[in-house]
């Protein structure tokens, strides 16, 4: 068993439980240990808190990275904001002079950065620790037919050179992961915007959304398959009020992957959060009703 640090942050064990449940079900089942961090905070935000103070953002990020470095593992999270702040940090803390200025303000706590632990976000364990086959060898439950419209978001991509998960002008690991489980995955026409979540223009997050679930809604896909809680967020709620707002047909429900490789390892829909869901993916329970086959 491969064990890594399990930084979780703060809107998916706060909002989102079963996000997590899904991530410590699936894990061990592909040979991966999640180990918790206690004491740790959140990662903080890469973009509000940043842009007030960067080196106390950096601080606070540091100090999370220095509880997986006291346990000697490498970390993974399972946000793409988390992962975007916690990657950043790693990179710009290469420089002498700013790693001492943070590790002046963590001395003040008995505690020291030294850029020992690596950062990865969840889907590189899945495709670089685990391996498509291994995750495609777990599901007991396959997903044939089910067409999942992809959506990467902002934070898991750029910039490519910190983040390091895959080519942002060409990414292919979550359709592979969608692969994995049996499903279709879905290139639309607008796979490459933002959910506009964090967008402060009052007007400019809707009219994103609009022209992105109008390019999923032209593919027919059954579910919209994302790997960041925030996206999700945006997506599951936010796709309502747009869909009333520009009275348009919006209703594709949202899905965070490791939810639905759960269900495809033979979890129960019910245990899975999906009854919790503004807009529900009532499409996968076509597929409950079909015996899962014993794992091998």
């Amino acid at each position: 068993m491969k064990r890594f640090a399990f930084f979780p942050g703060c809107l998916i064990p706060a909002r989102y439980p079963a996000m997590e449940f899904a991530i410590r079900q699936v894990l061990p089942r592909l040979g991966i240990e999640p180990v918790d961090l206690p004491g740790a905070s959140c990662c903080p935000d890469p973009i509000y808190f940043k842009s007030k103070d960067k080196v106390s953002w950096l601080s606070v990020a540091a100090r999370n990275l220095a509880l997986a470095e006291a346990q000697g593992l490498d970390v993974f999270t399972n946000c793409s904001g988390c992962t975007a702040t916690l990657s950043e940090s790693y990179h710009l803390l290469k420089d002498d002079k700013l790693r001492a200025r943070v590790n002046e303000r963590l001395a003040r706590i008995g505690m020291e950065y030294r850029g020992t632990s690596r950062v990865r976000h969840i889907v590189t364990l899945l495709r670089d620790v685990a391996g498509y086959d291994t995750v495609a060898a777990t599901v007991t439950r396959p997903l044939t037919g089910l067409k999942v419209a992809i959506h990467y978001g902002c934070h898991l991509l750029k910039p490519s050179k910190i983040m390091q998960v895959d080519d942002p002008n060409n990414p292919t690991v979550m359709e592979e992961l969608v692969k994995a489980v049996g499903a279709e995955p879905v290139r639309h026409g607008n796979w490459y915007l933002c959910c506009g979540k964090a967008c402060q223009v009052e007007d400019l997050p809707a009219k994103m959304m609009r022209d992105l679930l109008a390019t999923v809604n032209e593919k027919q896909a059954d579910i919209l398959g994302l790997i960041c809680p925030t996206c999700f967020s945006q997506f599951d709620m936010g796709q309502l009020k747009v869909a009333k707002q520009f009275d348009e047909d919006f209703h594709t429900p949202a899905v965070y992957y490791l939810q639905l490789l759960a269900f495809a390892q033979g979890i129960p829909y019910d245990d899975l959060g999906f009854g919790d869901q503004r807009i529900k993916p009532e499409v996968l329970r076509n597929f409950e009703e079909v015996p899962a086959t014993t794992e091998s």
